[in-house]
């Protein structure tokens, strides 16, 4: 199964030079981070997102729809090794908002990715990471490396393991200091396994994604919708925020504020 790379571009809005280079892979997830919206409709109205190649380009490529990490990730390593990259799959932690000392299962997954040919580390590519914190452009596996890219500055550190794999750890800076967003380890992550972790967060009755959550990145702002709280933020960093009353006022901000078409059944939570 392939993905239709013409369809693909299309609602990412990206006509670049279809070859496996850096600035095709910056392109890339910039695009896709802007165009995509992150959104677990599927778990709220009660099932478990499919992560099969047709499903997810019916989905989120043809029908006006979002996802998350297991769905995003997925459906992007597709369109990058159809390209020539090399891509690697493996699963984190999310340790953004965990109490000290917190740890949380592997539920998130991100890609580590190489471009053919060229020299130097492989890149953390990640376009599923649902907070206005998330990667806007790919970040080089190079421990201490500050990449500042489109008024987001980030950095991955490496921490002692109590096993043999090192982990990595990806932190943002906000108000002068490094905030944890996520850790990870490079051991290959296979499919099995990441359908074991999409399972679990689509269905454990005390999985946070059993609540409605969407968010969207936007050119010189960001969009969040938490149960019923809709969040908005210019690029000044005022926030503006509503209380959705009802789910038709819901279907309307989906549909025109997050680009995406709802199924049946989705209403405001408290």
């Amino acid at each position: 199964m392939s993905v239709d790379l013409d369809k693909y571009f299309a609602r990412i809005g990206w006509d670049g030079e279809r070859a496996p280079t850096l600035a095709t892979l910056r392109s890339l997830q910039h695009a896709h981070v802007l165009a995509v919206p992150f959104e677990n409709i599927d778990v709220v109205v009660g099932a478990v997102p499919s992560l099969d190649l047709a499903d997810l380009e019916a989905k989120i490529v043809s029908g006006s729809r979002g996802g998350y990490c297991f769905e995003h990730n997925t459906l992007f390593a597709a369109v990058l090794e159809q390209l020539g990259f090399e891509v690697a799959r493996h699963t984190g932690r999310v340790r953004a908002g965990a109490r000290p000392g917190e740890v949380r299962p592997r539920t998130h997954l991100v890609l580590a990715v190489r471009v053919p040919g060229a020299e130097g580390a492989r890149h953390l590519a990640d376009v599923g990471f649902g907070s206005r914190d998330a990667l806007l452009e790919p970040l080089p596996l190079i421990p201490g490396l500050v990449r500042e890219g489109r008024g987001r500055r980030h950095r991955l550190v490496l921490e002692e393991a109590d096993g043999p794999v090192p982990v990595w750890v990806l932190q943002i800076r906000a108000d002068d200091a490094w905030r944890e967003l996520l850790s990870f380890t490079l051991d290959p992550a296979p499919a099995p396994d990441i359908n074991i972790a999409n399972w679990y967060v689509a269905t454990h009755p005390r999985s946070p994604f059993r609540r409605l959550f969407v968010q969207r990145t936007l050119a010189h702002g960001h969009l969040s919708l938490d149960g019923g709280t809709l969040t908005r933020t210019a690029a000044d960093g005022t926030l503006t925020v509503e209380e959705l009353d009802g789910e038709l006022r819901l279907r309307e901000v989906l549909e025109a504020e997050f680009g995406i078409t709802p199924p049946p059944g989705v209403r405001p939570q408290r």
